[in-house]
């Protein structure tokens, strides 16, 4: 009897936990991944925490009882067979390592996800996918905020560049005179 106690604080340790994660995560993907060998998984886990993904197995009737009453409650109906869970606080990035990873592994198969409390079906996750992410975003957005400054800092040293110039051929006039 004792067993069973300690069994159904650890469900309800992990069921809080993964609710926590649940809420803390910009984007959710779901996927099956039967067929996957434990180096498959390992490469997909691998892939994950390079790009700031996570991913999870979780007995389905636990990681349903978790979602409810988050934003991403809409998976739910996701969860059905040998279930996986990849997610992250980049709304992109998610879906990124999920269908970067599926294109080299056929027995990985996108099933949906969500994007906050946008419910996303495998189409909704590819196109999230081909979007850039938080990080390729700050990127562009320094270059095209450094491209203007670095063209006023080469205007603002034009004039005394030139200035320089003409004082010069003005003291070498003077002087050959």
């Amino acid at each position: 009897m004792k067993r069973a106690h300690v069994e159904r604080a650890e469900k309800q340790e992990f069921v809080t936990a993964l609710r926590s994660t649940f809420q803390a995560n910009a984007s959710v993907v779901v996927a099956h991944y039967a067929g996957l060998t434990v180096s498959d998984m390992q490469a997909l886990r691998k892939q994950a925490k390079q790009a700031g993904v996570s991913v999870k197995v979780a007995k389905n009737r636990l990681a349903k009882i978790a979602l409810d009453g988050t934003e991403v409650a809409s998976i739910a109906s996701l969860l059905k067979g040998p279930t996986l869970i990849a997610y992250s606080t980049d709304p992109v990035a998610a879906a990124k390592v999920a269908i970067d990873y599926a294109k080299i592994n056929e027995k990985l198969v996108v099933l949906g996800g969500a994007m906050g409390s946008t419910a996303l079906d495998h189409n909704g996750v590819r196109t999230l996918a081909s979007m850039p992410s938080l990080d390729e975003l700050r990127a562009k957005l320094v270059g095209l905020i450094q491209g203007p400054a670095t063209k006023l800092a080469q205007l603002a040293n034009a004039p005394a560049g030139k200035l320089a110039r003409v004082f010069a051929a003005y003291a070498e006039k003077d002087k050959a005179a």
